[in-house]
């Protein structure tokens, strides 16, 4: 190797060491450095020929934004924060809405800090701490409540957020959720149709926005069609599975005449199921079952199953939106979506 060569060889991978910046954008694509800015922060103003080429350039050439330049520059993160719930999950909710929302920010400036919320702390504590320390531009949160203090703090003081669920505010910002009213009424009405009257309802707490409209549901529906609707205030969907499984079997030996389940969750479903089978019940001969579930799981573990699927893909993609659009703070509407039960087979 020629001493010209070790040379050239030498300042290759000196450049490479060397940290792209927005100038080393400007010079290869022939921009100025306030215009790679802006189409890399997704400027109204600039075409989107022009942002995809800015976007290729900096994708090829590795190029990471300098978060704490950024912030000085224009006192934005671009960060999103999600505080979701550590609530157990052993059908990976909670990860594919994670997947899903980070997927949505794909191609903005955005990039996505998730930070969970264990259910032996007070729920306030992680919101006020990226509100007064500024670490996010937006948040996203799920598991609401009616008046959820969360909301409330962050309307209070104009801080951009989304939410998977519904409050008494939901008029004022943006959210994702579910019909659960609609999926509520659809439980009853078909469990019903199989012929079955007095049904089991295994539900999530009360406490939560989503539990309350299902039960406005479902019993508006039991009411209508003279079904007998069974709701317990000792399990919900949040217990263990042994716990389920144990109380339902309890349940069925105080009211040996249930004959339907309708559950909002696959592994409380499954936990319930064996509960009655536990009891000696045998599905679609002594009981029929109604559940909502997210992955298509439930028709692998007893054929028969009634469903009406939640796509939480869909969720994660509008909630990446909603947030996106209310950290522009651009006075549009908050961008709200609700999304209603689809029925296996139609």
């Amino acid at each position: 190797m020629t001493t010209n060569d070790r040379s050239s060889k030498a300042d290759s991978e000196k450049q490479a060491l060397i940290r792209p910046t927005l100038k080393t954008i400007a010079e290869i694509s022939g921009l100025a450095v306030q215009t790679v800015s802006r189409a890399l922060g997704d400027a109204p103003d600039i075409s989107e020929k022009t942002k995809e080429r800015v976007r290729k350039i900096a994708d090829e050439i590795g190029y990471i934004p300098n978060r704490a330049g950024v912030r000085l520059r224009t006192g934005r993160t671009n960060v999103i924060g999600l505080v979701i719930s550590t609530q157990n999950d052993v059908l990976n909710l909670t990860s594919r809405l994670m997947t899903s929302i980070a997927e949505g920010l794909r191609g903005t400036p955005y990039h996505l800090v998730v930070t969970p919320n264990f259910s032996d702390e007070d729920p306030m504590k992680t919101i006020r701490y990226i509100v007064q320390n500024g670490t996010a531009d937006a948040i996203i949160m799920n598991r609401t409540l009616p008046e959820d203090p969360r909301v409330k703090f962050l309307m209070e003081r104009g801080f951009p957020f989304a939410t998977h669920g519904r409050t008494v505010w939901s008029d004022q910002h943006p959210y994702f959720d579910y019909d659960n009213e609609a999926f509520g009424r659809i439980a009853v009405a078909q469990l019903a149709a199989h012929g079955r009257r007095r049904i089991l309802h295994l539900a999530p707490p009360r406490v939560q926005n989503y539990a309350q409209k299902m039960f406005r549901g479902a019993n508006s529906a039991a009411k209508d069609l003279g079904v007998d609707l069974i709701t317990p205030d000792d399990v919900t969907i949040d217990h263990h599975r042994t716990e389920i499984r144990a109380r339902v079997r309890d349940i069925l030996e105080e009211h040996p005449d249930i004959d339907g389940l309708m559950t909002a969750s696959p592994n409380a479903t499954m936990a319930a199921i064996a509960g009655f089978e536990d009891a000696g019940r045998t599905i679609g001969t002594d009981f029929d079952v109604f559940s909502k579930e997210t992955v298509p799981i439930l028709e692998l573990f007893r054929s028969g199953i009634m469903t009406a699927k939640e796509d939480v893909t869909r969720a994660g993609a509008f909630l990446a939106r909603a947030a996106v659009h209310a950290a522009a703070k651009d006075g549009t509407a908050p961008l709200q979506y609700l999304d209603q039960p689809v029925t296996a087979g139609t």
